[in-house]
């Protein structure tokens, strides 16, 4: 009877440690997998998930906030994952962060990592679908590394065949490398061109100081180049003298013609110039005239002081002050 009840009571001790481990095992897991707590669903729409499975934890900014519930083929290019966080993260997370499939360390099962995004944005709501960014695969990068090892392959090639074509002197590479007369030439036509670089380059400093030495404010090479009315006045006064220039030979033309008719000629131009007579007789007349002006000047003088015709002058000499005093006044 006592050994019975012994055993009774050591399967009873078994059954309820059984069950204590038993429940905190479930609560451990049930804590784990958001069982006991508040939770929300989101989901994230991927090309490829990696190896994800269900239960995985997804993470936001480095800490888990949930699990994954949920993988669904859509179509051969889409895959839904469906998530469930705690409740307490919808305040945090907004519509625009971005999901990506990540590993937990080197060999570590997938993770779910959460980004939040830098811009501005109104919260989550539970049901909605976040962006997704892909990483690139392993595969992937062997496919590219592949496919650039390829390239690299045909371009030595290529290069292969560049080289010897060169090597053998073909094309105008080949030339320059190989003909000593053409290499010659492209160096001395080289030496040409920079010499008239320098050349040039020294006729535009000469030219730049003679410009800078012009002074704009008075000098009449500035008002060339700057007046447009004085422009165009040089301009006029270059035609007017033009037009001068061809009066002046037409008149000189016909003042040849007339000394030419007046040397050769019979007239009275002829007869004035030649005929020394007649220059004396006309000296004689200019000095008559010029001694008649002097007795007539005194004669004059002499009127005016005769008692019978003195008030006749003093009557002119009246009427001319009266005359300036009406042209000073006007």
């Amino acid at each position: 009877m006592k050994k019975s009840n012994s055993q009774k009571i050591s399967l009873g001790v078994f059954v309820v440690i059984s069950t204590l481990l038993l429940i905190s095992i479930l609560y451990f897991i049930g804590n784990r997998q958001n069982i006991f707590g508040k939770t929300f669903k989101i989901s994230a729409i991927f090309n490829n998930v990696n190896g994800l499975q269900l239960g995985n934890n997804v993470r936001y900014s480095g800490i888990n906030v949930g699990t994954v519930k949920g993988i669904t083929m859509i179509n051969d290019t889409s895959i839904c994952v469906d998530m469930v966080l705690e409740n307490k993260m919808l305040k945090h997370i907004k519509k625009n962060a971005i999901a990506a499939i990540g590993s937990d360390g080197l060999v570590g099962s997938m993770v779910i990592n959460i980004a939040p995004n830098s811009e501005a944005s109104t919260p989550l709501i539970p049901g909605d679908t976040i962006v997704s960014y892909s990483r690139i695969t392993t595969t992937d990068m062997l496919s590219t590394l592949n496919t650039t090892n390829e390239n690299a392959a045909l371009l030595v090639s290529d290069l292969l065949k560049i080289t010897s074509a060169i090597t053998e002197g073909k094309g105008t590479l080949g030339l320059l490398i190989t003909d000593e007369e053409m290499a010659f030439n492209l160096k001395k036509t080289t030496s040409n061109l920079r010499s008239m670089s320098l050349n040039a380059n020294k006729t535009m400093v000469e030219i730049k100081n003679i410009i800078t030495a012009v002074n704009y404010d008075e000098s009449f090479a500035a008002v060339l180049l700057s007046d447009s009315i004085s422009a165009t006045q040089l301009k006029s006064i270059i035609t007017n003298l033009e037009t001068s220039s061809r009066g002046i030979d037409s008149l000189m033309l016909n003042v040849n013609k007339v000394l030419l008719s007046a040397n050769s000629g019979s007239g009275t131009i002829n007869y004035i110039l030649n005929d020394s007579t007649l220059v004396r007789s006309i000296d004689a007349i200019v000095k008559n005239l010029e001694v008649s002006s002097v007795k007539l000047n005194e004669n004059l003088e002499a009127l005016k002081h005769n008692f019978l015709t003195r008030g006749y002058f003093k009557k002119l000499e009246k009427q001319k002050a009266k005359e300036a005093k009406k042209l000073r006044r006007n």
